[in-house]
């Protein structure tokens, strides 16, 4: 054994789990034995976005130059044996043999607004795909259309195109591949009914620009030697085909639990998932759509800007549950839409009604935090959410006013008993199980999630009559 096995068979044995989420980077370092504890050390970083020619587009470099550094800051303290990847959707690289042919488009960008009319005569339709037609670039075949008709040249040049995670399992391993999340995830580009690509990509010839799909979540090789070497990694530490990160929270409850059940994923979106029950109306208009889960079946979903909206509603304190009273007795009201970007209210002007000038800064917290749990209820309805477990994830499942509103709410609709996630971080214990493929884990996480009480008798009252006037207002709103 060489000084430096015997250096790195002296440390602990981790997964590292680089997620992209729209806003913040975050490198997770989960005990590889122990895949369901909380992370043994958790790096940050704000996911940059550069706002000049030729478009608005990721920081892949500085995305880069900071992965590295934190795999090398892993590499020093841990073995890292694996590198797991789960990033947002709605965004691909366009590749010129070794290198990006085009930079990488942000999906919040309109620019691809200029050609959606003549997309729109192309695109196939919701009964084939299960995507809806998207604000912005939120389908990707939009943004691959306008690169095509923006960038004629340069695009003829692509060689390979990539969806977001494995653009990043391409760097870190040489290996290119495709991953049915991804490009199932309301892109236009596939059919989950076929599991093969849609009519649209046959009718542009770009087949032959999506390299072979791969099983989500497996290895597709081992990490650059070159990276090995100048990050502390081990030789043989491998690189896993990575996933879409709605669809990661997905996979502890889809190897462990009982159907039916809807996961709400929370980040930039909150994105709720239903899983069993009775087959589901998708309505294109109310911006409901089919995932792909990581084992290639269709997963009728909704969403909505949850936290970005969250951030524009919000005050500078945390709040709490008087707070909440309080917001409720005053009669303040958040009336959908504070985003364009996607939900069934995103073709709306969103408005506060009632004494807003009265709220504090914690009792802004508050509303912000009830108008996101009363729209996760409206959407959970639509979904056709009638029986089972809710497990929600992510950020939204450290916030005690949404959790316990949305308790109270689906306790009036039934057995819906509301759970709060032990993954903190949202996504990485799900990337990670497929990796190591341990049903025992996933099942051990299941068990972690907590039961969330609906509030107390006098806030519940407070909130029942709310939501009635919240539902009122809606419909008044949108008329």
């Amino acid at each position: 054994m060489t000084a430096h096995q015997q250096t790195q068979a002296s440390k602990a044995d981790i997964v590292a789990v680089f997620d992209i989420g729209k806003t913040n980077l975050k490198l997770c370092a989960l005990d590889a034995n122990q895949l369901t504890d909380a992370p043994l050390d958790v790096l940050r970083h704000t996911n940059e976005v550069i706002d000049r020619s030729p478009y608005p587009h990721l920081d892949s470099e500085g995305t880069w130059l900071w992965l590295q550094r934190g795999l090398k800051n892993f590499g020093e303290r841990f073995c890292v044996r694996a590198i797991a990847i789960t990033t947002h959707g709605a965004t691909a690289a366009c590749l010129k043999g070794d290198a990006l042919a085009l930079p990488i488009l942000d999906y919040e960008s309109d620019v691809c607004q200029a050609v959606v009319e003549d997309y729109r005569a192309l695109r196939s339709g919701f009964e084939q795909t299960g995507s809806p037609e998207m604000a912005v670039g939120l389908n990707l075949g939009l943004q691959l259309y306008w690169l095509s008709k923006a960038f004629p040249d340069r695009f003829s040049e692509v060689t390979d195109i990539l969806t977001l995670p494995q653009y990043w399992g391409w760097r870190l391993s040489d290996k290119k591949v495709s991953e049915v999340t991804s490009l199932g995830c309301h892109t236009d580009l596939w059919s989950p009914a076929r599991n093969d690509f849609s009519d649209l990509v046959t009718r542009l010839g770009w087949c032959d620009l999506f390299p072979p799909v791969a099983a989500t979540g497996q290895p597709v090789g081992t990490i650059r030697p070159e990276l090995a070497d100048s990050l502390g990694l081990p030789a043989d530490c491998v690189v896993c085909n990575g996933i879409h990160d709605s669809n990661a929270s997905l996979v502890p409850h889809l190897l462990s639990a009982s159907e039916p059940f809807t996961v709400v994923s929370s980040g930039t979106w909150t994105i709720m998932c239903r899983v069993g029950g009775e087959p589901v109306t998708l309505t294109e208009a109310d911006d409901m759509l089919l995932n792909v889960n990581a084992f290639g079946d269709a997963v009728p979903t909704i969403r909505f800007m949850g936290g970005r909206e969250w951030e524009t509603l919000r005050g500078t304190s945390e709040s709490d549950l008087k707070d909440l009273e309080s917001v409720m007795q005053l009669g303040v009201f958040a009336v959908p839409s504070f985003s364009d970007q996607g939900g069934p209210f995103r073709t709306q002007h969103g408005r506060l009604t009632g004494p807003v000038h009265e709220l504090t800064a914690t009792q802004k917290t508050a509303l912000a935090s009830l108008y996101c749990a009363l729209m996760t209820d409206y959407c959970l309805d639509r979904l056709e959410h009638r029986v089972g477990d809710i497990i929600v994830e992510g950020a939204f499942a450290r916030n005690e006013t949404y959790l316990r509103v949305l308790a109270s709410l689906r306790q009036q609709k039934g057995a819906q008993p509301v759970r709060c996630s032990a993954d903190v971080t949202g996504t990485a214990q799900g990337v990670a199980l497929l990796w190591q493929g341990k049903k025992s884990g996933a099942e051990a996480l299941q068990k972690d999630s907590a039961l969330v009480k609906p509030l107390p008798d006098k806030a519940d009252r407070l909130l029942q009559a709310h939501a009635r006037q919240w539902h009122e207002t809606i419909k008044s709103h949108s008329v």
